[in-house]
């Protein structure tokens, strides 16, 4: 899918006195290489990048630039997988890379070398490159803050768009999976040309993904997988009724309403206001909604953009370019029906009305005066959660270039102009208005005209006004009116902008006796400004819908850089390259006030077949927007409580559980999802919404040091062979997170960090009712391991063309310390952190005719036990990970085939299946789907595909 240049030279080297690989007729043209602002001879063979051409892109079978690099060795799960359905964020949608799973926050992304759009949390989308305009994606594996600035921690991303076209292109393409389901189409279409003084080329995509709903296969239709089928079922479709008790809380008796169907089937509840059409409410399965029914597996997208650049000889020898990109957007998800219950807002309780009609226990049914409130549960399946967001991306920049010469040395300069903008309209249903509701289940009647009524019989509410709900008899029970009635629209809209002006200038200063003295320096000042604004209803906390506040800041930066590369050495014995480039960077940002980064990197040449390499550099992260301004918002999150004295921690763990105690947890205490039931291995979600995402003013930018060291070696007597290794660790320090539950209460009760405990809160039974976090600049995360490669161009023969790329990732070791004094904890080998991936490819040609043949492996991992009591699922119970015992995931390997023809009318099919063998999907506890545990970032089925490229 990728390959590295044959001499890939590790990103802040390249500028080094590269003339020294060139040939006599080695073209003098220069060129600015990712990792440098320096331009220097064009040699493709001194990249020290990671490359993907046009035609690796196509024979993949993906159509966006996310999901293709999200494909890497050195690519994490992505921190916003589609089956997360129920997470909440503006980034819905879209593709983000998880670079060295350090977050896709801290990957620079650049479109031919100046920044894109960002949202207010500070990530790119990559979907809204147009594929047909990309000539090539240059991945940088290396810390570069000295050259870019702010978020190139973990590497950069540089997709370099194609510079001219004649004429045009027209692609076609279709794909769906083995089921039938998760189609996917893309169409583009391309057109340039250019002339004596200038080029203008166009183009304008549209791409397509379907729905993959969970319930359409065996495996992902519960949410634990086909070995624990009723686990993880949630609150039912129909009545569940309690008392209230003085504090409002339910207490007393515990019925559920009599139905003819089963929790695989649902069926027709009786008459809600009979009470002798209950029974007793004891958690059976039969009683339970399996939400997994109404939910995605993956969600579906839409995606337009129009991209067009141009360029125009002006006087002097100077050229202007201009690129202008505009992209919409649209993402929806579904989840299960609202899980009601009354104190689903504890500032806002709702009870069944003993004056309600519907009420069973109420006056209208026991007799005047004898009537009760009753406390409910119920969800509301006739009206899925579904949210939909459209999302504008405008991107347009300006540049004038140009040359001079002093003292016989010649110097490139520009000045440019980019402009940045996202907006976005969030719009929701499903939702519940908490108001109307309570109206709903309020005092009603029925009226002469045999229609029930709110109110009473002597002070009725009109019937536009209100419509009675009897919330308690199920699906069957309720009316198109009561629905309308009691539900909510949401709506949000967002936005960020980034508007910069550069200048820079290059040049070779001084001639050395190796070399020369090349320096490259350069100004910016950056402007950043977002909002993202919950709508009124969701911000006054009667929604059932996550409440929030409106984020809202901007912050400017001015900065300066200064580059030089040194040689050193040249043609000398063991010397045949030696040089140095140096680089550092000023910024001053208006919030958090200056920090200044550095970088030192080598490159030396011993004999002609090898080159050897190595970076120390410095970098940083400045908050976004979110992170400092963020207004915060509601969450229900999904955790295992580490007290639970069946599945959690202190199950087996002696420490945790006196920790647990010491908080006034009882003894034999168990964590209840939100029907009331005992959680199993797996987890729940609570059923009090916790506050989360909170801005901290007071952020300081994250740092970081990365080091790397390598070589790439080119034997001569094996012509077209090319090995290379990359060993890397990077730390960073002062890590802004936002931090999760399972984070929190394992911070707490497993690894003792007291300033964690304070932001739990338990009820009286031990059940946590509250949990608080947000932002903040705590403890660090490094990582360590070694980038192998290897590519083979093999001779020419009858049989056609053969190559051999691979590219490979051993992850020595990637830790966390939650606080500066907090013991590391490791994470190497555990989901999402595999020890070792690699993909391999194999490509032939011969005549007309191309294919393709990778294979893409991840070694095994650790995942949470399902019980490590009774060592269900549970290979090491007293196993030390991160999250205590664990269940060793075997390895994956997928397999992809893709065959090409080319016609004598100059078009192009490429026929191919991904995941050839049909590998399974897999159960994964850890893994960060919302409806199902299976495996989100691996394929559910065999996916095939065709593309069809006309030129013209």
């Amino acid at each position: 899918m990728y390959k590295k240049s044959k001499i890939a030279v590790a990103v802040a080297l390249a500028l080094n006195a590269m003339s020294a690989f060139a040939q006599a007729d080695t073209p003098t043209s220069r060129v600015e290489v990712t990792g440098s602002r320096i331009r220097t001879v064009d040699l493709e063979t001194a990249q020290p990048v990671l490359k993907m051409t046009s035609e690796q892109i196509q024979k993949s079978g993906l159509i966006t630039v996310g999901d293709i690099l999200n494909q890497l060795t050195s690519a994490g799960p992505p921190d916003f997988s589609k089956g997360a359905t129920l997470t909440s964020n503006r980034e819905q949608g879209g593709q983000y890379i998880n670079f060295r799973n350090l977050g896709a926050e801290r990957l620079l992304v650049l479109v031919d070398g100046k920044r894109w759009t960002q949202s207010v949390a500070g990530y790119t989308d990559m979907s809204t490159v147009p594929s047909s305009m990309i000539d090539r994606i240059e991945i940088l594996k290396d810390g570069a803050s000295s050259i870019y600035g702010s978020d190139a921690i973990a590497g950069v991303v540089n997709i370099i768009l194609k510079k001219k076209l004649t004429g045009g292109t027209a692609t076609a393409y279709k794909g769906q999976n083995q089921k039938g389901d998760g189609k996917t189409e893309d169409y583009a279409l391309s057109y340039g040309a250019y002339g004596e003084n200038g080029s203008l080329m166009f183009g304008v995509t549209h791409n397509k993904q379907d729905t993959v709903w969970a319930r359409d296969r065996f495996i992902t239709s519960t949410s634990y997988g086909p070995d624990h089928q009723t686990d993880g079922l949630g609150v039912g479709q129909f009545g569940r009724i309690r008392q209230v008790a003085s504090n409002g809380s339910a207490t007393g008796f515990n019925y559920y309403l009599n139905s003819n169907g089963t929790w695989q089937a649902p069926g027709v509840g009786a008459d809600a206001r009979n009470p002798a059409n209950y029974h007793t409410y004891t958690g059976d399965a039969n009683d339970k909604f399996n939400s997994t029914n109404q939910m995605m597996f993956q969600s579906p997208s839409e995606l337009t953009s129009i991209f067009t650049k141009g360029t125009y000889d002006l006087p002097a020898g100077m050229h202007f370019t201009s690129t202008a990109m505009f992209a919409e957007r649209t993402a929806s998800t579904q989840n299960a029906g609202y899980p009601l219950n009354s104190l689903t807002k504890s500032n806002f309780p709702v009870y069944v009305d003993k004056d309600s009609y519907y009420n069973p226990y109420g006056n209208s049914v026991a007799g005047a005066g004898k009537g009760q409130d009753l406390f409910f549960y119920r969800r509301t399946i006739e009206v899925p959660r579904v949210t939909e967001n459209k999302n504008q991306t405008v991107h347009i920049d300006a540049a004038i270039d140009g040359e001079f010469s002093v003292a016989g040395k010649t110097f490139n300069w520009d000045v440019g102009y980019n402009h940045s903008a996202v907006t976005g309209v969030v719009n929701g249903t499903g939702n519940i208005n908490l108001i109307n509701l309570k109206t709903a289940l309020g005092p009603s009647f029925m009226n002469a005209n045999g229609v029930v009524q709110c109110g009473t019989s002597a002070s009725p509410i009109p019937l536009n006004l209100c419509t009675p709900f009897n919330i308690l008899g199920g699906p069957n029970a309720s009316t198109p009116e009561a629905l309308k009635y009691i539900m909510s629209n949401g709506q949000g809209t967002y936005g960020s902008t980034i508007n910069s002006a550069t200048a820079n200038i290059t040049g070779e200063v001084l001639t050395l006796p190796a070399g020369a003295l090349a320096m490259a320096g350069g100004v910016e000042r950056r402007e950043v400004r977002g909002y993202d604004r919950p709508g009124q209803f969701e911000q006054s906390g009667y929604s059932t819908d996550l409440g929030a506040n409106t984020t809202q800041g901007s912050y400017t930066v001015k900065e300066a850089y200064l580059e030089a590369n040194i040689p050193v050495l040249k043609n000398q014995p063991f010397a045949q390259l030696l040089s140095f480039d140096l680089a550092t960077r000023h910024s001053d940002y208006s919030n958090f006030g200056t920090t200044n980064n550095s970088k030192v990197s080598f490159m030396w040449k011993p004999h002609a077949d090898l080159l050897t390499r190595g970076t120390w550099a410095e970098g940083f992260r400045a908050p976004a927007l979110g992170d400092t301004f963020g207004g915060g918002s509601q969450s229900y999150d999904t955790y295992l409580d580490v007290c639970d004295s069946r599945y959690g921690a202190a199950a087996s763990n002696p420490v945790v559980a006196a920790n647990c105690a010491k908080a006034g947890v009882p003894a034999n205490f168990r964590q209840l999802n939100a029907t009331g039931t005992a959680v199993t291995g797996g987890g729940a979600q609570t059923p009090f919404p916790f506050s989360t995402g909170l801005g901290n003013a007071s952020l300081q930018p994250e740092t970081a040091k990365t080091k790397t060291v390598g070589f790439v070696y080119n034997p001569y007597y094996v012509p077209g062979l090319s090995v290379g290794a990359d060993w890397f660790k990077i730390n960073v320090e002062n890590r802004i997170t936002g931090i999760t539950a399972s984070y929190t209460l394992n911070q707490c009760y497993i690894t003792g960090v007291q300033d964690f405990c304070k932001n739990v809160t338990r009820g009286s039974t031990g059940q946590i009712t509250n949990l608080v976090r947000g932002n903040a600049n705590l403890g660090s995360v490094s990582t360590e391991g070694l980038d192998l490669s290897l590519n083979y161009r093999l001779p020419r023969n009858q049989y056609g063309q053969f190559a051999l790329r691979s590219e490979s990732t051993y992850l020595k070791s990637y830790k966390t310390k939650s606080t500066a004094t907090a013991d590391p904890v490791e994470y190497a080998g555990e989901y999402g952190y595999a020890r070792f991936k690699t993909n391999a490819s194999l490509d032939w040609s011969l005549g007309n005719w191309n294919a393709t043949y990778t294979m893409r492996f991840t070694s095994h991992q650790k995942d949470q036990c399902w019980d490590a009591g009774e060592k269900i699922e549970c290979t090491n119970p007293d196993g030390n990970a991160s999250f205590g015992a664990y269940n060793v995931l075997g390895g994956v390997t997928l397999h992809d085939l893709s065959v090409g023809y080319t016609t004598s009318w100059k078009g192009k099919v490429l026929v191919g299946v991904n995941n050839l063998f049909e590998k399974k999907p897999r159960i994964v506890y850890e893994s960060s789907s919302s409806g199902t545990k299976v495996d989100p970032d691996q394929p559910v089925d065999r996916f095939f595909y065709v593309r069809y490229t006309q030129a013209f």
